[in-house]
């Protein structure tokens, strides 16, 4: 009888973008940890000297975006339900690059081609859901809009 093959472990080159890749979303949740989130629900990100948002400028209503780094700011300080609460999707975003990081740094460390499942969500019918998931959080945001 023979004995079954070990699974084959990821080339070492996926090793490094999978930990280059970790660093990214560590260096992305740390940076959204140390803003302050803005009371209004969005606005966070001028805090990184970015100007005001031109569409709230210009159509005093929220963009697709509004509330995403205010999201990830109250996510990356473990407070998910009020990022949840002030944009759905952003809130998603920030729960999934957790995740990610934590799948990437698996991956570095121990060659697990885990990734290669991921790879199905890149789908056409997966990026369809995603694009609907934000279109909703924006709806969303223009009925909790106070300006």
């Amino acid at each position: 009888m023979h004995k079954a093959a070990p699974p084959a472990r990821a080339e070492l080159a996926v090793r490094v973008a999978a930990g280059v890749f970790a660093a990214m979303c560590l260096l992305l949740l740390v940076l959204s940890a140390s803003l302050r989130a803005d009371a209004r629900g969005h606005g966070t990100h001028q805090q990184l000297g970015l100007p005001p948002c031109g569409w709230v400028v210009a159509f005093k209503k929220p963009c697709m975006t509004c509330g995403m780094t205010t999201a990830f700011a109250f996510v990356a300080t473990g407070e998910v339900r009020r990022g949840f609460v002030v944009q759905p999707a952003g809130a998603l975003l920030a729960v999934g690059v957790a995740g990610l990081f934590w799948v990437c740094l698996y991956v570095a460390a121990t060659g697990s081609r885990v990734l290669e499942v991921g790879g199905t969500l890149l789908r056409l019918r997966w990026l369809l859901v995603f694009a609907g998931i934000i279109l909703a959080a924006w709806a969303y945001k223009w009925a909790v809009w106070t300006g």
